[in-house]
C-alpha cells in the first residue's frame, strides 16, 4: 500500500515533468538565446516537484498522531463549567464553618496569593514581612503559611462581605 502511494506520487511528478521538458527543448530550439533562462526555469519547477515528493514522503513517514490544537469543547447553554462549580462550592462551605474554610478555600487563595506576589518579586513564604504588607492584615492572616486549622471546626466560616474583601486585595496586586 505505501509504496503504492509512493509510485502514485512519482508518476504523477513524471506525468508534470514531461510536458516541462518538451516545453524546454521546444523553447531551446525555436528561442536559442533563451537558453540560459529556460533551464533556470526549469530547474526551478524541477526542484519544486522534488520538494513536494519530499514532503510527501515525510507526512507518510510521519503521520499526525494528533492535532496540535485540541478544539475545546463547547458546553451546553445553560451548563456551568465543572471548575466554576467547585470554587462556587468551596465558597459556600468556607464562608458556612471554619473546617472548610481553611481546607478548602484557603488554600486556592493562598495559591492566587503566591502567584500575584510573585509577580512582584515578593516570595510569600520567604519574605513574610513584604508579602504581608502588601497583601493587608485580614488577607495575610488568611493565607499565610503557618496558619493553624481552626480549633473549633464547626465555627463560622469568613463571611462574604470578608471574603469580598480578601479578594479586592488580591485583585490589587499587580
Amino acid at each position: 500500500m505505501k509504496l503504492a502511494r509512493d509510485s502514485r506520487g512519482l508518476s504523477r511528478a513524471l506525468r508534470l515533468l514531461v510536458p516541462a521538458t518538451v516545453g524546454l527543448v521546444v523553447l531551446v530550439l525555436i528561442q536559442p538565446g533563451w537558453l540560459d533562462i529556460a533551464v533556470r526555469v526549469y530547474a526551478l519547477f524541477v526542484a519544486a516537484l522534488a520538494l513536494l515528493l519530499g514532503v510527501g514522503a515525510l507526512r507518510r513517514a510521519y503521520p499526525a498522531t494528533r492535532p496540535l490544537l485540541q478544539p475545546q469543547p463547547s458546553l451546553p447553554p445553560g451548563e456551568r463549567p465543572s471548575s466554576l462549580t467547585r470554587l462556587e462550592s468551596d465558597v459556600a462551605l468556607g464562608s458556612a464553618n471554619a473546617l472548610d474554610l481553611h481546607y478548602r478555600l484557603r488554600p486556592r487563595l493562598h495559591r492566587v496569593a503566591r502567584e500575584r506576589l510573585a509577580r512582584r518579586g515578593i516570595a510569600l513564604e520567604r519574605d513574610p514581612e513584604r508579602a504581608r504588607l502588601v497583601l493587608g492584615e485580614e488577607t495575610w492572616s488568611l493565607v499565610r503559611e503557618d496558619r493553624l486549622p481552626p480549633s473549633d471546626r464547626r465555627a463560622v466560616g469568613l463571611s462574604l462581605a470578608a471574603l469580598g474583601s480578601v479578594v479586592e486585595s488580591l485583585e490589587r496586586i499587580s
